[in-house]
């Protein structure tokens, strides 16, 4: 396809204003562009429209073919089966329309699926807000989207130690002293009340390794994910003693969720945008980042 491309405009004006760029989209560092056209490979339809929402400068729009159910995962809203993360993103950094239905049988081969076009636009002036950082809060609340925020947060260990982590760079660089040390009244060998503090009891057991965005993924990589992180869980040591930072960090975080935006309780599934971004403003007056 390059070289039919490239011998197409060969000796017409075109030819100077032409260049192709050969390799995987995905490891490739794209030059500047203002607009993007694409028979997406529906195996990195994910990857690439985030990559695309983290372009600076923007596009001015993107033309993009999907998979049917992943084009309404781009429009989806609080409360849908496929709202997810990309939904929240998508929307935050762009408008998105959708342009037509592609049926199967416009393809040869026929393929197993439905595919739409979608129309992107990242909005102008971009949000005032740090891609990467709101990005990453969405990360925490929809590893589980029908888990309570309270839940992905405070319930999660690997969550709390990086957001210690975090919390003691920010205070390094802000000359803010932390007080260190071993916690008072928590044994080494304590489990996390929140832990304990079963607030998903509602949830089918077969949710409990949902990891979001993962719809494009072959069920055997799924299967071969959960049994590494299963077995990760039976060979984790015991806890260790908690200092005094982590109980710090765990009360800020209560407070956000608890008393500030008092979203503990909701489930990731039924936020919209407004309710994430007080999330992110809250976490950050306590001193949490999340980039």
């Amino acid at each position: 396809m390059a070289a039919e491309v490239t011998k197409r405009v060969q000796g017409t004006p075109s030819q100077k204003r032409l260049e192709v760029i050969l390799g995987d989209v995905m490891k490739t560092e794209l030059p500047f562009f203002d607009v993007c056209i694409s028979n997406t490979p529906y195996q990195i339809s994910s990857p690439l429209t985030f990559k695309l929402l983290a372009t600076l400068p923007a596009p001015r729009v993107c033309i993009l073919m999907f998979q049917r159910e992943f084009a309404l995962r781009l429009f989806a809203k609080p409360g849908d089966k496929l709202y997810s993360r990309l939904s929240v993103n998508a929307q935050m950094w762009a408008k998105i329309d959708h342009i037509m239905k592609v049926g199967k049988n416009n393809f040869k081969p026929p393929p197993q699926v439905e595919s739409s076009v979608v129309r992107l636009v990242p909005k102008n002036p971009r949000p005032q807000i740090d891609y990467n950082e709101w990005d990453g809060l969405l990360r925490i609340v929809f590893v589980r989207k029908n888990k309570t925020i309270r839940s992905s947060f405070l319930g999660t260990t690997s969550v709390m130690d990086m957001l210690e982590a975090n919390y003691r760079t920010w205070c390094a660089q802000n000359d803010i002293p932390v007080e260190d040390g071993p916690a008072e009244n928590a044994g080494p060998d304590a489990m996390e009340e929140d832990d304990l503090h079963n607030d998903d009891a509602d949830e089918p057991e077969e949710e409990a390794m949902e990891v979001d965005d993962d719809d494009d993924v072959p069920d055997f990589f799924k299967e071969q994910a959960n049994a590494r992180i299963q077995e990760a869980l039976r060979s984790r040591p015991a806890r260790k003693k908690k200092g005094k930072v982590a109980e710090l960090v765990r009360e800020k975080i209560r407070q956000v969720l608890e008393e500030e935006t008092k979203l503990g309780e909701k489930r990731a599934r039924m936020c919209d945008e407004n309710d994430f971004l007080k999330l992110l403003w809250a976490c950050n007056q306590k001193g949490f980042h999340f980039s």
